[in-house]
């Protein structure tokens, strides 16, 4: 039987532990996380946060941000929604302003350049999710030679998101940087019209979809800076016909007698480069990738592989890398289970990793990352071992020929094999995926085992304070 707490029961719980709906000043969701804007952090009772029934964890960022796991997150974001409508109005002008003022503090370009290439990227995940699940039923159907007067539609279904991704890619590109979403769906979709194809430049006649989400992107980008300017000098009377007319044409123009080529070009490239570095040198990069992804993740860049994991999907099918940065997540499941069998003592760790492994084996590894490695520091690295070692075992297989891609981005551990894809057959790029999560868990259990915990800190009074002051300084262990 069903012992979760309903979206409404959390929600209504999870409210008081953040100051009431006097203190929220915006409310939002991502695939796994409640984020609210709050206008003072010290009335948020964390403790209590942590211990509701339903929450994974909790993480403070430039927003206050709930683990609550796919697909809980968005039931429970919208009953939230609810309790604080009622404060809204008189919140809103406040909430407005201390947002931007929490953003100003914390926007060096860096951050600001990656989150507003998430905002651009992770509306457009479940689509991708679901078109590559049915992608990959349907290349399954294809090879029992199962029901073959369905897989044209399954094919159909399937594949017309990705022909149309640019025109998704410029609609949010034009939304994020302030310009008109649908100039910027009507610019990008210059990328994928095929008409496209009577048109040379460079000498080379182009090819419909050529430059991808990268040419779309460029090329709605451009397009909201030239709105922006034409509103400068276009009278008032005259802008509702100018502006998007000007806006069009320049950008358009530019787009298939520059961006499309020089994006093309760097599509090829990025794929050319993800083959050579799988193909060459397998297992160090396999490595490489799965031991710095938890950090990758920690500090926020692993957003900026967004786009080049949509690149190789519409190129290729498949990305290549998301399998092998997936195998951090079995990095922490293995450190995870060592810490559980090491502190036989410490009830409130079991209780957490007891509660978060069903989500990390899912490949929601927030609520074992700042519940369990983090704070205890050193099985951190330890987890950082197992992903590197999971890895360099499906970078070698890569190196041999047989390589393991994603038709999606987003799922990972146990959630990405309904989404496998490669150049081998299913099963044999099942076999190779799921051996990487067997050694990463292997690897990451054995390291956190013998090295991960300091002999002091197996005694359990020990391991309660070592774990507070490591919250605060992360470097010890």
């Amino acid at each position: 039987m069903n012992t979760s707490p309903s979206p409404t029961a959390t929600a209504a719980a999870i409210l008081p532990l953040v100051g009431g709906p006097a203190n929220v000043t915006s409310v939002a969701h991502c695939m796994t996380r409640l984020r609210l804007g709050l206008a003072d952090r010290s009335l948020v009772d964390e403790e209590a946060l942590r211990a509701l029934p339903g929450v994974l964890g909790v993480v403070a960022d430039d927003t206050y941000q709930i683990v609550l796991g796919p697909g809980v997150v968005a039931r429970v974001t919208l009953e939230f929604e609810k309790l604080v409508g009622s404060a809204a109005g008189e919140l809103a002008a406040r909430g407005a302003e201390l947002k931007e003022a929490q953003r100003a503090r914390n926007a060096t370009p860096a951050k600001l350049l990656l989150r507003r290439i998430a905002n651009i990227f992770v509306p457009l995940i479940p689509a991708l999710i679901g078109c590559g699940v049915l992608a990959g039923l349907n290349g399954l159907l294809i090879n029992l030679s199962w029901l073959p007067g369905l897989t044209p539609s399954l094919a159909s279904i399937a594949s017309a998101f990705l022909a149309l991704i640019a025109v998704f890619v410029g609609y949010n590109t034009a939304k994020e940087f302030g310009g008109t979403p649908v100039l910027g769906g009507a610019v990008a979709a210059v990328v994928v019209y095929p008409g496209v194809a009577k048109v040379t430049a460079f000498g080379v006649a182009l090819s419909p979809g050529q430059g991808g989400v990268l040419g779309a992107l460029a090329a709605a980008l451009l397009g909201t800076y030239v709105e922006k300017w034409c509103r400068t000098w276009v009278p008032a009377t005259l802008d509702v016909l100018v502006t998007p007319t000007l806006t069009v044409l320049i950008a358009g123009l530019a787009t298939l007698y520059g961006l499309m080529y020089a994006a093309g070009e760097i599509s090829t490239a990025i794929g050319t480069a993800a083959n050579w570095l799988l193909s060459t040198t397998g297992p160090f990069a396999g490595l490489i990738l799965g031991g710095l992804f938890l950090p990758l993740v920690m500090l926020g860049l692993h957003q900026a592989l967004i786009p080049i994991h949509t690149t190789l999907i519409e190129q290729q099918g498949y990305t290549v890398l998301l399998p092998i940065l997936a195998m951090a997540g079995a990095g922490q499941v293995g450190a995870a289970v060592a810490v559980y069998f090491r502190l036989r003592h410490d009830t409130s760790i079991r209780t957490t990793i007891k509660s978060a492994l069903p989500a990390g084996l899912l490949g929601v590894g927030e609520p074992l990352i700042y519940g369990v490695s983090l704070p205890l520091g050193r099985p951190f690295l330890t987890a950082c071992a197992g992903g590197a070692a999971g890895g360099a075992f499906v970078g070698f297989f890569a190196m041999l020929g047989d390589k393991v891609g994603a038709t999606a981005i987003g799922p990972s551990g146990w959630a990405l094999f309904p989404l496998l894809a490669g150049n081998s057959s299913l099963p044999l790029t099942a076999a190779i995926y799921a051996g990487g999560l067997l050694t990463g868990y292997l690897v990451g259990f054995l390291a956190t085992y013998a090295f991960g915990l300091p002999h002091r800190d197996r005694d359990p009074d020990q391991v309660a304070q070592n774990s507070e002051e490591l919250v605060t300084d992360p470097s010890r262990g």
